[in-house]
């Protein structure tokens, strides 16, 4: 799971099998969520990521 932001989830939505996305009452993503990510990976204990400004 993903932590976007803090809220109250107010919908969620799979947007592909097994990626479910949680918005707050405003449509803001709080949450996404990978199901059996690692099994979708070479590297399931490796995390990069990247702030965008």
């Amino acid at each position: 799971m993903i932590q976007i932001a803090e809220g109250k989830v107010a919908e969620s939505e799979e947007s592909k099998p097994g990626v479910i996305i949680d918005y707050d009452q405003e449509g803001n993503i709080l949450r996404i969520e990978i199901l059996n990510a690692s099994k979708h990976s070479d590297s399931p204990h490796f995390i990069d990521y990247e702030l965008i400004a």
